[in-house]
């Protein structure tokens, strides 16, 4: 039994993924795209996690001034900088945040030498970076798209 066949059975048997191809898989749970790849490394798993949802000059209507944009991403790379408080596993996350027009793109990397924890803490990092996203929605724009649907279900709507 080889370790990426452990790490595609706790995948498999997890209800917040879903396998896209061989050692990768997508979170169903969110509206954003979020993919973890998942491959042996001496012995450990190592996940790669990558969520990408929109830019919030991308999820609003109106015109975002920089400033704002900016003061909305800096706040938002320091929240998703403490994600290593919703795992289970002993992980010293470094993640990387990035703007490009449409979207804002987490991505990091960890190991776990448990598969399962090691899925469920993917699993937790996803939905604490959709929360993340959700707490910066600041009042006053009129969101569009996969933004105005987390808000319409905030709302119970």
């Amino acid at each position: 039994m080889t370790e990426a066949s452990r790490a595609t059975r706790a995948f498999r048997d997890h209800a917040d993924f879903d396998r896209v191809d061989d050692g990768r898989f997508e979170a169903t749970t969110t509206p954003f795209d979020a993919v973890v790849e998942a491959r042996e490394v001496d012995g450990r798993i190592e996940y790669d996690l990558t969520v990408r949802a929109p830019s919030l000059s991308a999820a609003v209507e109106e015109d975002v001034a920089a400033v704002v944009e900016e003061g909305w991403l800096e706040t938002f790379e320091l929240r998703v900088a403490d994600a290593d408080g919703v795992v289970r596993g002993e992980h010293d996350f470094d993640p990387t945040v990035r703007l490009t027009e449409e979207a804002v793109i987490v991505e990091l990397t960890f190991t776990d030498i448990d598969e399962r924890r090691g899925v469920d803490d993917a699993a937790a990092v996803v939905n604490y970076v959709e929360g993340t996203y959700v707490q910066g929605i600041i009042p006053g724009y009129e969101y569009t798209g996969t933004a105005a649907q987390l808000i319409d279900r905030a709302r119970g709507q």
